[in-house]
């Protein structure tokens, strides 16, 4: 299949991509571009051509490993912690600290 061929697509994505090409156009965006824009960002939903559909869904496994992950972001959230950073760096004393034996040595 050449790049940029569509025929992959399933009508429901080819609809959803021409929906979204209009809004483009309507907000001053050139057509290539809202053309461009539109296929991404069905891509992105959807993962590419032809992709949706029974028996493609994530595995029992993951499931889990996703639910844990998740409730373990959400605990550490919700006790004051960032997900994204170390405990050290979300305490305001740990920072003093740090701060501290820094100027002493």
């Amino acid at each position: 299949m050449p790049r940029g061929d569509k025929s992959a697509y399933t009508p429901k994505q080819k609809r959803k991509a021409e929906h979204i090409e209009e809004s483009y156009e309507k907000r001053g965006v050139g057509e290539k571009e809202a053309e461009a824009r539109a296929w991404a960002t069905v891509n992105k939903q959807s993962g590419g051509g032809e992709k949706s559909g029974s028996g493609r869904g994530k595995s029992a496994s993951s499931k889990a490993a996703a639910r844990r992950d998740s409730a373990r972001r959400a605990v550490a959230t919700k006790h004051g912690h960032s997900p994204n950073r170390g405990r050290a760096a979300t305490s305001k004393s740990a920072s003093k600290k740090t701060a501290k034996r820094k100027r002493s040595t």
